[in-house]
């Protein structure tokens, strides 16, 4: 046990760890909203803190459950970032949650421990150095966030948590075969025990593993932690938990949680590009990519609710971060990483918008919401820049990131980049229309002024604006480094 926490006490890899599990037990016990909202924003500062302070601290050696490294650092930076900023959002959105009774004092107390351990399961998950642990931690931020998508006990919100359940379980269980397919391939040649789930151990002795255990392994932990990434046709689970649960969580969802899964597809991906005989990875991730991106840039145009629209938006880019990771290559890679941090910026900061657009309404039918910019110019022209710039449109980082995913695949793979570009527009085609009448169109339903916090949105839109006129040449650097070990 000793090799799992540090010696230090003041180790930021303990920090990340400890402090958001030390603050949801104390959310769980403490009565009243304000201070456990204050707690909950609280908790997360000192995480993102902690996760900032991995830059500046010596990186200690990889140890048998915990591992810092090039790759998840930036996951775990982006996290805890996106955490603290959602947990401010949160703070007024849950206070009006409570004001309608919506929400109870209880639920309320369960919502800011469960939003603590959540955050606990995910920066597990990126520091777990042995694949056991982490799919333990992939399991634990799921569970944790079925239990917060039906905590408004409504029939439909329940349906969805059930459904998410469902649908998670069947591929936490795919990934849990996959998991030990692993480790059965790599027990002949590095031992029993913990050493063949060590992650840093198993790639370097992984060339010698059975390649046809590899490769049977790899499909099942696609298809696993590809339900958790949203990936078509896994992805039933996704619009139901983005409608019904709390706003905050779906900008968790889309935000953070589908890029857990994908860091986990990330790290075997790379475990297989170190066994030159097994099955290469890309074409599996490419296809599945593509699917997704195709599928649900039509299905934009069939939603009615405003947050079902954006889970399908994110299934969508979720499937260009996944075909880019596909293509591979130093460019698709860096395009892949960069789209990945805009997309979760980005996204959270549309659902903020949102989130205060169906409170002030009452409603998340799009039919109902209309003339945003004229009503609540704060929050509707949020909103638009929120849209522009999911839809791709420069000047802004996602136009950057998309550039480079379809310069690419028009260099290596040009009849690839028909049904790429394809995607793109109808998908382009579907927001652009929504956007419209929600923003410009003429007023409808509630006038109310909000009683709402801009500054988590717009921080997030001015990172997005700035990564899109300038990317500083440290970053540049690093994410060329990363795209190099992606392979």
């Amino acid at each position: 046990m000793s090799s799992f926490l540090p010696a230090l006490p003041f180790d930021p890899v303990a920090a990340v760890l400890l402090i958001p599990i030390a603050a949801a037990a104390l959310l769980a016990l403490l009565p009243g909203y304000r201070m456990t909202a204050r707690l909950n924003v609280f908790a997360s500062l000192l995480t993102l803190i902690a996760a900032l302070s991995l830059f500046t601290t010596e990186r200690r050696a990889p140890g048998q459950y915990l591992l810092i490294d090039d790759l998840n650092i930036v996951f775990i930076v982006l996290n805890t970032f996106v955490g603290f900023t959602t947990s401010v959002f949160s703070a007024s959105y849950i206070a009006h949650e409570l004001e309608t009774g919506r929400l109870t004092p209880a639920n309320l107390r369960f919502y800011h421990a469960m939003y603590q351990i959540m955050m606990f399961g995910m920066n597990l998950a990126f520091v777990s150095n042995n694949i056991g642990l982490m799919w333990v931690a992939v399991e634990l931020a799921t569970l944790t966030t079925v239990l917060m998508v039906g905590i408004y006990r409504t029939h439909e919100a329940l349906e969805a948590a059930w459904k998410y359940f469902i649908l998670g379980s069947v591929g936490i269980a795919f990934a849990l075969f996959g998991t030990i397919l692993v480790y059965m391939a790599a027990q002949p040649v590095v031992g029993e025990g913990y050493d063949a789930m060590v992650w840093s151990l198993l790639v370097k002795h992984a060339a010698a593993f059975d390649p046809a255990l590899l490769n049977v392994a790899f499909v099942f932990l696609l298809l696993g932690y590809g339900t958790k990434v949203g990936l078509a046709p896994l992805h039933a689970w996704l619009p139901d938990a983005h409608a019904e649960g709390p706003t905050p969580i779906s900008a968790v969802l889309s935000g953070l949680l589908l890029n857990v899964a994908l860091y986990a597809v990330l790290r075997f991906k790379i475990l297989l590009a170190a066994s030159p005989e097994t099955i290469a990875p890309g074409p599996l991730m490419v296809t599945m990519g593509l699917t997704s991106l195709v599928f649900a840039a039509f299905m934009l145009y069939r939603r009615r609710d405003i947050k079902r629209m954006f889970a399908y938006s994110s299934i969508e880019h979720m499937g260009i971060i996944v075909f880019a990771f596909g293509m591979g290559g130093p460019i698709a890679n860096f395009a892949g990483l960069l789209h990945m941090v805009m997309h979760s910026l980005t996204k959270s900061a549309i659902f903020y918008a949102v989130g205060h657009i169906a409170q002030i309404k009452g409603t998340q039918r799009l039919s109902s919401i209309r003339g945003l910019t004229e009503t609540h110019p704060g929050l509707g022209w949020g909103l638009v820049i929120g849209v522009v710039a999911i839809a791709g449109l420069p000047p802004l980082g996602i136009f950057m990131s998309e550039f480079l995913v379809v310069s690419s695949t028009f260099a290596r793979q040009p009849l690839l980049a028909i049904p790429l570009v394809l995607g793109l527009l109808i998908a382009f085609g579907a927001l652009l229309l929504r956007l419209t009448g929600v923003a410009f169109g003429q007023p409808r339903g509630s006038t109310a002024p909000a009683e709402a916090s801009y500054i988590p949105m717009y921080s997030h839109l001015a990172l997005v604006l700035g990564a899109g006129i300038y990317l500083p040449p440290p970053l540049v650097a690093w994410f060329q480094h990363v795209a190099n070990l992606l392979g």
